[in-house]
């Protein structure tokens, strides 16, 4: 791309200042990413290794029911005798690996549409463009309690179901992104140089289209942990065993007004793990903003 740039004469002394500086530098600087980046580092510790640091199993019927927290129990004890503390830490397994594979499916089939809707145009753009139009005309949480409710529930239909309400949101990122990038000249270059368009869709637009596409990610991965927490919630979750942070909500609404633990912990999880992600998003979102440029 910079053989092209530099032959229509591009000025090299102009760069992108967020792009250049030093990420970890940047993020250091701004106090809610650094918070959001410690939380989370500390929640997907619990992800990785919740079998060995929950301290009991998050299953196991071994005790008394509905207890408070104590030193025993920091988190206390559900309506059915289980160690709260162990079932939230399995539940961030659940909620985290929800959250990051919806999104990963949801941005390389959106972001694949959009690419091929915004380079080729024509009939193409139009099918694809009507169908993301359809979607986008239903709220993503309603177009996710549909499929579930169609397909069953289950961690599999429950991540099929959030990244297929995503989908469209990377498309139309990607397919705006394309509509100005392949007007630069460079482009221009790619193509009387004999570049396939396979080529230049690969090296040369997707990487100058990648900032926004990252920062919705980023944004869309919150959405999706209250996704999945708010169908467990209503019942079109995961199987009724499985540990998750909406799941154990539903549980313990039967109970909220004499065990105030069993409400307050699992939405406390949620709400940091949401805020430090929003939190980190917007960092980020800083960092590769192309639009603040200066002169070197």
């Amino acid at each position: 791309m910079t053989k092209y740039a530099n032959a229509f004469g591009r000025d090299d002394n102009t760069t992108i200042v967020r792009r250049k500086s030093n990420f970890l530098k940047d993020i250091s600087s701004d106090k809610k990413a650094v918070f959001g980046l410690v939380v989370l580092s500390i929640f997907a510790f619990f992800a990785l290794f919740a079998p060995w640091v929950a301290p009991h199993d998050p299953n196991g019927l071994d005790f008394d029911m509905l207890m408070p927290p104590s030193l025993q129990f920091p988190l206390g004890t559900d309506d059915l005798g289980r160690d709260l503390l162990s079932r939230v830490i399995h539940g961030t397994q659940i909620s985290l690996f929800v959250g990051v594979s919806t999104v990963l499916i949801a941005l390389v089939f959106g972001v694949a549409l959009g690419l091929v809707a915004g380079y080729y145009g024509g009939w193409i753009d139009y099918v694809i463009m009507r169908y993301i139009d359809l979607q986008w005309a239903f709220p993503n949480f309603i177009i996710a309690v549909y499929l579930v409710a169609v397909f069953g529930a289950g961690l599999l239909n429950i991540i099929i179901a959030i990244s297929l309400a995503f989908l469209d949101d990377f498309a139309r990122i990607a397919r705006s992104m394309v509509l100005t990038i392949k007007e630069e000249q460079y482009i221009a270059a790619a193509k009387v140089s004999g570049a396939s368009s396979a080529r230049i869709l690969w090296r040369h637009i997707l990487p100058n289209a990648t900032a926004p596409i990252i920062v919705q990610a980023t944004v869309s991965v919150s959405y999706a942990i209250l996704g999945e927490a708010s169908l467990s919630f209503l019942g079109l979750g995961v199987e009724a065993d499985t540990p998750t942070w909406g799941l154990i909500l539903a549980d313990g609404r039967s109970f909220i007004s004499r065990a105030w633990w069993l409400g307050l912990f699992p939405g406390i999880a949620i709400m940091l793990t949401v805020l430090s992600i929003n939190f980190l998003g917007d960092g980020l979102r800083d960092h590769l903003d192309v639009r603040e440029v200066k002169d070197v």
